[in-house]
């Protein structure tokens, strides 16, 4: 069975988050690359190629890292995001590391399914879902 079919079968495990939220946590988490890579390379000529890789290279550790350590990147925390896999578990660091390095390809993260899942997602059995948060009692 191919995994679309499985997806269109089995419910997501969660509210699957829209574009526009997507996009919001990308460019928070770009700006704040943008920050830190400006304060940790200053000695580097602004947007030269050694400093535009720097700032990638921020991009990508923070967002592998975060994710890992709290399902969530800094941007997709403050929008109300997180990543899961299909089944709604933590993905595997492996797999967070590819995700991670497809989204600075650019491509698989613009292409996206019927259900919302870019390339880089459906590569690695993953989802981005609304985060709910329980109220405490």
């Amino acid at each position: 069975m191919s995994e679309r079919a499985a997806t269109e079968e089995r419910p997501m495990p969660g509210e699957v988050a829209g574009l526009w939220r997507r996009l919001g946590a990308l460019a928070i988490d770009w700006l704040a690359s943008l920050l830190i890579a400006r304060l940790a390379f200053s000695g580097l000529g602004y947007l030269s190629d050694e400093y535009s890789f720097g700032v990638l290279a921020v991009f990508a550790a923070e967002v592998i890292i975060l994710t890992w350590l709290t399902g969530s990147s800094f941007g997709q925390r403050i929008v109300g995001i997180r990543v899961v896999r299909l089944d709604g578990g933590r993905l595997a660091l492996w797999r967070i590391a590819l995700r991670t390095a497809l989204i600075c390809l650019v491509i698989p993260a613009v292409v996206y399914d019927g259900n919302g899942r870019g390339l880089h997602d459906r590569a690695v059995g993953s989802v981005v879902i609304i985060a709910r948060r329980e109220l405490p009692r």
